[in-house]
């Protein structure tokens, strides 16, 4: 027979409102009683009911988490998967579940978000993606639903969210590049509407500037995703031009993308540095040299932001800047 909220206090010898109580992590039960009480659901293998919780707590203890692709598409990217990593370690921790939603467009993010704040299945969402004009964090503006961005937003002022220097992690490669002795510099750049694609693009033409090396709009190009498979084609349409010395990517599965142009076409001696710092980067022949951008540790303090938001803790910051570092390997050596 199953434990119940009367056995934990008959053993615990406490009333079944104090148990109730410590499984809220109420402020009003002190330290020691949390413990012992604690200590006995773990001797009586008592797990709390989290419907019921719900329904006394108006509290799911759920966040919601919007992947920007198709479920198939998900190890793609190993972004996401260390991102993800982040987020769920810290939720556990706090005592968190995750409920994650997958979509291929902007119009199916919306719709999982108008669909969690109706269903009231989640206490706060964190969305992994920002862009121009993004009618997600719009709607979400206008509700009282709590949420974060890995990303930096349009207009920060008033929202949670964490994200990395793009513009400068980007400045720092392309700088690093020039300091080598390359001049002819290419970029590949994810979707233009991504704020991450637009940081990282300031960041490579300011260090040409820096350099006073001319900017060449036909080194310069988009793809619509961050697949391996857009970055060969983006780098097949360079070469048509031109043969760089180096070229930038800002995602590492565009980067493994070149390097396939680059064999195909029996190009040697060019320079190639991707962003993520994938596991997979340190595989590849020639290994990647990639910047790091500590895609656990944004997950981490993503969940941190939005789970002190939802227990009303004190936040001295709304934000967070997580440093990167350049990891070099063979393919700039």
């Amino acid at each position: 027979m199953a434990v119940t909220i009367r056995d934990v206090a008959k053993a615990a010898k406490v009333s079944p409102s104090t148990v109730s109580r410590v499984i809220s992590d109420s402020p009003q039960i002190s330290e020691a009683t949390k413990k012992k009480v604690y200590k006995t659901m773990k001797e009586l293998n008592y797990e709390p009911n989290i419907i019921a919780r719900s329904l006394a707590n108006n509290s799911t203890k759920i966040l919601g988490l919007i992947l920007p692709n198709a479920e198939n598409d998900l190890f793609e990217n190993p972004f996401f998967m260390q991102a993800m990593r982040g987020i769920s370690v810290y939720a556990q921790k706090r005592g968190y579940y995750i409920m994650y939603a997958f979509s291929k467009t902007e119009d199916e993010e919306l719709k999982f978000l108008e669909h969690y704040i109706r269903s009231k299945l989640v206490d706060g969402t964190i969305l992994l993606t920002s862009r121009q004009n993004d009618r997600c964090i719009s709607y979400l503006k206008t509700t009282d639903h709590p949420f974060v961005l890995i990303g930096r937003p349009e207009q920060p002022n008033g929202m949670l969210w964490v994200d990395n220097d793009n513009f400068q992690a980007m400045y720092n490669v392309v700088d690093y590049l020039i300091r080598k002795g390359h001049k002819a510099i290419a970029f590949i750049g994810g979707p233009t509407n991504l704020y991450v694609t637009r940081d990282r693009l300031d960041g490579y033409k300011k260090a040409l500037r820096t350099h006073a090396i001319p900017e060449n709009s036909k080194m310069i190009k988009f793809t619509d995703q961050f697949l391996r498979e857009c970055g060969y084609e983006a780098m097949m349409d360079i070469l048509s031009y031109k043969t760089p010395s180096a070229v930038v990517t800002t995602d590492d599965l565009l980067a493994f993308g070149v390097v396939d142009a680059m064999k195909e076409k029996d190009v040697k001696n060019i320079a190639v540095v991707g962003f993520n710092n994938t596991y997979l980067s340190g595989y590849q022949n020639p290994s990647l040299t990639s910047v790091d951008i500590n895609a656990q540790e944004l997950g981490m303090h993503a969940a941190k932001l939005l789970i002190d938001k939802l227990e009303n803790k004190d936040m001295p910051t709304t934000h967070y800047i997580v440093d990167t570092s350049l990891v070099e390997r063979d393919s700039t050596m």
